[in-house]
């Protein structure tokens, strides 16, 4: 069954989506155990891949019987299967937390939710699987069309975010697909493995030079990379809190995952280096990420949207990891991909049960909190401490390594900048958990609040997603020696 399974990890979420939109029809109640069992499927999907991997090395698989390049390919590798992984984890923890919450919001929509969720999931781990350039784009545009719609559905604000966001990740589209197009008129070929071999030869067209300026740009208005970001904040404060449990944590690092492959594997690591500057370019945008993502973030009052700029300085820590061009730094990258995607659905998912029980997003009215939701908020402290980057939460670790990239690389601003960025989390931070140990009782309706904790079905997956903070930053040395040293590009 292990050779089928790059496939059978697009078609159950697939599939489940078709059924849910019809059994929903006639028994709502059907659609969320439909979702679980599917996506558990993909969980266990992702491991076995991972295993298989681990073991015996990389696994490809043909569609329709055609041989590359002529036909679609999917090729999983060390860095894929760790990221199918991370996508099809988080989206079962997300899929258990929003039953409540999701039937309290829309109950006359429980199936169009969770069709459209699957068909997220399925749109992103197609991304990850397929091997195809085009085809990527096909996942990438399902994906995305499903996540406009699933933010629509949030608040009174949520529609006009989402329109903003249909706006930026149409041209975001375009442009990836326009770079698509111009590496086929340059090779003749889709398949990112050939592509890699016929490209070198073509390092001074115009052409290629332009397809790569193209996906580049395409990827990073997907990602929310700066200077591109402004869809991401409204978009993720507005949605429901279980779909920006999901985008936060899953789509921007999905993007990363295909900047890399573009950068790394479609074209050699040497052409972003030493033909163009793109690496250069790309980690003095990331210093602008992180310092603007951090000081937007202080400024905010709105949980949700304090957490949606932190992403934009995660994008951008990321990005530095990759642009310093040695092995230290992409290895902090990659384990940052799975450190954030951990930290960011531990904080919404909570962010998202405090709203649940108390009505508000407000920072200000979070005093004494934790006497009515102790549980809820000793896992939003840990994931704010792992932002912070306090051992032994996993955010330290990732972001060690990325400071040891960029001083093996001599890129002394770079080094700095990870730490006045880390700094100013923690003032974000100290502020919000000061005002919830130790605010002033004055200020809430009672100097005894009364224990009102989350729901069973929204806290067992906060509690999971804390864990998992704590447990990536004790396993973080095997899990680079595991898997992450060997998605290093051979030249660093």
């Amino acid at each position: 069954m292990i050779q089928h399974a790059p496939v059978l990890i697009i078609i159950l979420p697939l599939m489940a989506s078709l059924i849910n939109l019809i059994i929903g029809m006639w028994r709502k109640r059907l659609c969320y155990p439909l979702t679980v069992a599917a996506l558990s499927a993909c969980v266990l999907l992702s491991f076995a891949m991972l295993n298989t991997v681990i073991d015996h090395g990389n696994i490809t698989y043909r569609l329709g019987g055609w041989a590359p390049p002529w036909g679609i390919a999917y090729l999983i590798d060390h860095l894929n299967a760790f990221m199918l992984v991370i996508v099809s984890f988080i989206s079962l923890v997300v899929a258990v937390y929003s039953r409540v919450s999701i039937e309290k919001d829309m109950p006359k929509k429980i199936n169009q939710f969770y069709t459209l969720f699957l068909l997220l999931v399925t749109g992103l781990l197609g991304i990850l699987a397929t091997g195809d350039a085009f085809n990527l784009f096909v996942f990438l545009e399902i994906s995305s069309l499903a996540g406009y719609a699933l933010i629509a559905v949030g608040d009174d604000r949520a529609p006009l975010a989402s329109f903003n966001y249909v706006i930026m990740g149409t041209i975001g589209a375009c442009f990836y697909l326009l770079g698509v197009g111009y590496l086929y008129i340059a090779t003749g070929s889709l398949n990112m493995a050939d592509l890699s071999g016929l490209l070198p030869d073509l390092y001074g067209s115009k052409v290629v030079i332009g397809a790569f300026a193209f996906m580049m740009v395409g990827v990073a208005i997907k990602m929310a990379f700066f200077p591109l970001h402004k869809w991401l904040p409204d978009a993720y404060t507005h949605a429901p809190s279980a779909v920006s449990a999901f985008v936060a944590s899953a789509m921007t690092k999905v993007g990363a995952y295909v900047m890399i492959r573009i950068m790394f594997t479609v074209f050699k690591p040497y052409f972003s280096i030493e033909v163009i500057p793109a690496s250069a370019i790309l980690g003095w945008l990331a210093v602008a990420a992180m310092l603007f993502g951090c000081i937007r973030a202080l400024a905010q009052t709105d949980v949700k949207r304090m957490l949606s700029y932190i992403i934009i300085a995660e994008v951008g820590y990321i990005v530095m990891g990759l642009s310093v061009g040695n092995r230290m730094g992409f290895q902090g990258a990659v384990l940052h991909i799975l450190n954030d995607a951990f930290m960011m659905a531990c904080l919404f998912l909570a962010a998202g049960a405090i709203e649940y029980k108390t009505g508000t997003r407000n920072v200000h009215n979070f005093s004494n909190l934790y006497k009515k939701m102790p549980v809820t908020i000793i896992a939003f402290t840990v994931g704010g401490l792992s932002i912070v980057g306090i051992p032994p939460t996993c955010g330290f670790f990732s972001k060690w390594y990325l400071v040891l990239g960029a001083i093996e690389s001599q890129q002394w601003v770079f080094a700095a900048t990870l730490l006045i960025s880390s700094l100013l989390t923690a003032v974000i931070f100290f502020k919000i958990l000061v005002r919830i140990y130790f605010g002033n009782s004055n200020e809430n309706e009672s100097s005894n609040p009364v224990f009102n904790e989350a729901p069973l079905s929204m806290l067992f997956p906060i509690c999971i997603m804390a864990a998992g903070v704590l447990t990536l930053g004790f396993f973080s040395g095997k899990i680079i020696s595991s898997v992450i040293q060997f998605t290093v590009p051979g030249s660093f």
